[in-house]
Formats: C-alpha cells, structure tokens, sequence
C-alpha cells in the first residue's frame, strides 16, 4: 500500500487467528491505519469476554449475525461476577443486541459481551489505537488454544501489558 491507494480486504480474505474460544479476522492492522485496527469476529454460543475496561482504548463494536448481550457503562457496583446483572446510576441495563446494533465504547468504560444462545454470532470490532489489539487477540488466543479451562493467571498478566482491566472472568464453553 503506497499512501495514495487504500486497502480492499474482499470477503473472506484477511489473517486468521482462531481456537475453539474465539474466531478472529484481521482486517486493517496497524501497517494500514493509524486510527484503528479493525476485526471481525466470530463468537462461539457460551463465549463471555468478560467485564473489562481500558484506560486508553476506544472500541466499537457492530453486531453483524446472531445475538450478543453487551453491556457499555459504569454500573452503580461492580460485583466481581456477573456482568449480567449491572445496573446503571441511570438505569441501564445489558441489552440483547441483533444485527446492525453499534455500541461505542469510549476510554474508562466498563464493557462485556457475551452470547448465550445456541448460534455462534459475528460482529466488526475496531480498537484505537492500533496494534494493541492485534498482539493482545494474538496472545491471547494463544493461551485459549492450549485446550481446558482458561489460564486466568495467563490472561490477568496479558490484560494488564494491553491496557485491560478485568473486572469479572472470562469464560467459555
């Protein structure tokens, strides 16, 4: 790419990084923008991100196939487990979000998604700045595929070099 071309990812196309946890297209890294990195994502049912926040990062997050719960705001406590249940100072609440939902997370605001249905789900994800994301869905990924349960310990320690406060586990089937 010379800086008058763009970039075209055609459907299908870009690097893959996958394990039973998690499906994850890359689709402009860093090398190609300065604003984000941009994904797609594949989010198998029973797959929970966990409540998080970052101190730096902005993410957006569109729901393109299936159903996800996502949550994007400061509960009035921040119970150690169950995202689920947070409740807002001005009453939001996790919503059930289906295709064409956006949901902007801006710098210092707690969010989770999960799916809790039966039919995997895929969304578009952009993360700024890059190419935090990108080296934390590579790792990351590399500790899910190891099979069993998630090394917590592993992920506590990868999330906090990536600018990641977890505020309640990940999990998955």
């Amino acid at each position: 790419m010379t800086a008058n071309e763009g970039l075209l990812v055609p459907p299908g196309h870009g690097r893959v990084v996958q394990t039973p946890a998690q499906h994850v297209t890359f689709k402009v890294t860093g090398t190609h923008s300065r604003m984000a990195s941009t994904f797609e994502v594949k989010v198998p049912p029973g797959f929970d991100v966990g409540a998080h926040v970052h101190t730096r990062s902005e993410e957006l997050f569109y729901v393109l196939e299936g159903e996800l719960d996502v949550l994007a705001f400061e509960p009035r406590i921040r119970t150690p487990d169950n995202w689920q249940k947070w409740e807002s100072s001005s009453g939001n609440r996790v919503v059930r979000a289906s295709p064409g939902t956006v949901i902007v997370v801006p710098p210092g605001c707690p969010h989770a998604f999960a799916n809790p249905t039966e039919a995997p789900a895929k969304m578009f994800f952009q993360a700024s700045p890059p190419p935090d994301h990108e080296r934390y869905f590579e790792e990351l990924l590399e500790i899910l595929g190891n099979g069993g349960p998630p090394d917590h310990a592993a992920i506590e320690e990868l999330r906090s070099r990536y600018d990641i406060e977890q505020l309640t586990p990940l999990r998955h089937r």
